[in-house]
């Protein structure tokens, strides 16, 4: 390799920086099915991003579940940190619990249970971002430390909102958990 090609580029611009730490991203309760609450760290809006991507933490409690779904534009990862439970993607079934890493491509149709007996707790990275816009016109405004309300509905026009964001079209036979 040539000296010039090992060199940095002299101008190159450097990209943005956000540090953050837990309870610091924009927290939202979420409806039933899933219940619980997410909390978005890293998004478009919040920080200057090359690739936008969206990047935060899902807390299913127990006997709750993330409806089956698909994502048309986006891929997206799953990371567990807490709890047990499972993923159903495509109708396989999948252990979650700490350490399980999931990839999910366009178009893969896949669900989480938390059958365990503690919240189920997870990273979720989706490129390109939208599933935090979701998130947040779903959602009620949560507080760090604040009791969790009585379980609520999905907004009426929640298929309209899923088309806006992130979402394929729900699928004519979804699988119940």
């Amino acid at each position: 390799m040539s000296e010039r090609m090992r060199e940095a580029p002299a101008q190159a611009e450097a990209g943005a920086v956000l540090v953050r730490q837990l309870g610091e991203g924009a927290s939202y309760w979420q409806p039933m099915p899933a219940n619980g609450h997410v909390e978005v760290i890293f998004a478009p809006d919040e920080v200057a991003m090359e690739h936008p991507l969206g990047f935060g933490t899902q807390t299913v409690p127990p006997g709750g579940h993330v409806r089956e779904h698909a994502h048309d534009r986006s891929e997206e990862i799953i990371f567990v940190l807490h709890g047990r439970g499972r993923a159903v993607i495509d109708g396989a079934e999948h252990p979650m619990r700490p350490g399980s890493a999931l990839f999910l491509g366009r178009h893969r149709r896949h669900m989480f249970v938390n059958e365990g007996d503690e919240n189920l707790v997870f990273t979720w990275t989706i490129v390109p971002n939208g599933l935090e816009a979701f998130f947040r016109r779903i959602g009620r405004p949560r507080r760090p430390g604040a009791q969790a309300p009585a379980p609520f509905a999905r907004p009426a026009d929640v298929l309209d909102i899923e088309r806006e964001t992130a979402f394929a079209p729900p699928p004519e036979n979804p699988r119940q958990p």
